[in-house]
């Protein structure tokens, strides 16, 4: 991944070398949103051993849809803000998450909605850098790297993940520290997904059948389709075909969440939708995706999403 790919990415995206602005690490490069097009900055750490560091705080003034074809690459990102969907394949684009991307299979697509930054912190690595640094560090150990990425995906549990690139992002060193520092959080990061992966997988094999995943499958678009409803425990594990505490247990490990969690976040990423697109009040958003009370859909939403549901409309409506 050359440098000047990401040249050529920022200026069809609309942005221009500009000063880091004052908060921003004195290392790197910056870049700032063409004005007609929206507002904020894409700063970027090129290490020149195979990573990226890169943050991101820009929003549109119009819901923009991003087309890119991505050399091939391994990311993991934290998600302070975001609103939008992702479009191939299609789903929701969530705040307060890590998520990994898989750079060179597919382009990336998305639908971000306007006005709602776009603020992250993300490491970003090329091949060279993985694979050698995986093979040196885990030996005979050593797996794919994208399979490891890939248990990631999206997800709101990965706390030393968060922590580390909070850390990255608030880090203000320069020259030779600042060199050292990054360097060793990369490697840490990537440790720590491998890790992560090695955990969760050994864990899958030993206690999920693919028939158990299965009806896990069966079961969450059955709440794709009645999230709005009473998903009892007791209901859910009659149309999964388990016993409760089995069912607890099984999606837990299939999913990295509870039942609980999953609901609240297809319920609310439905009601982001409702809020940026409908005139309901925020109480009939409340029970349009399953909460009777709107003061506790508010706090909910707030958490999640960072900002309460009025807030989150005001935004988008601009």
């Amino acid at each position: 991944m050359e440098h000047s790919f990401y040249h050529q990415q920022f200026e069809a995206l609309g942005f221009h070398p500009c000063p880091a602005p004052q908060g921003l690490p004195p290392v790197g490069e910056c870049w700032k949103i063409d004005p007609e097009q929206g507002d904020g900055y894409y700063w970027i750490y090129t290490s020149g051993k195979g990573y990226d560091i890169k943050i991101h705080d820009f929003s549109y003034h119009e819901d923009t849809v991003i087309n890119l074809a991505i050399p091939e690459c391994l990311s993991v990102t934290y998600y302070h803000s975001i609103a939008g969907e992702e479009l191939y394949p299609y789903r929701s684009l969530n705040s307060r998450v890590v998520k990994s991307f898989l750079g060179g299979h597919r382009p990336f697509r998305a639908l971000i909605h306007k006005h709602i930054p776009i603020r992250s912190i993300g490491i970003e690595y090329r091949p060279a850098y993985y694979e050698t640094s995986l093979r040196a560090q885990f030996g005979d150990q050593y797996v794919s790297p994208s399979a490891a990425f890939q248990t990631i995906d999206e997800t709101a549990n990965f706390p030393e993940m968060v922590h580390l690139l909070r850390q990255v992002e608030t880090y203000r060193g320069e020259g030779l520290p600042a060199s050292l520092f990054y360097d060793a959080k990369a490697s840490e990061a990537l440790s720590m997904v491998f890790e992560r992966h090695q955990r969760l997988n050994s864990r899958k094999k030993a206690r999920l059948s693919p028939e158990d995943m299965v009806m896990l499958d069966s079961l969450t678009a059955y709440i794709g389709s009645h999230y709005a409803d009473a998903l009892t425990i007791d209901r859910l594990s009659r149309i999964a075909c388990m016993g409760t505490t089995k069912l607890k247990r099984c999606f837990k490990d299939g999913y990295g969440c509870t039942i609980a969690e999953y609901v609240q976040k297809v319920r609310l990423d439905q009601a982001e939708h409702l809020l940026a697109y409908t005139d309901l009040s925020v109480a009939q958003v409340a029970q349009a995706v399953g909460y009777t009370a709107a003061g506790h859909f508010a706090e909910l939403f707030r958490r999640a999403k960072g900002m309460l549901p009025m807030e989150y409309r005001r935004m988008t409506r601009r």
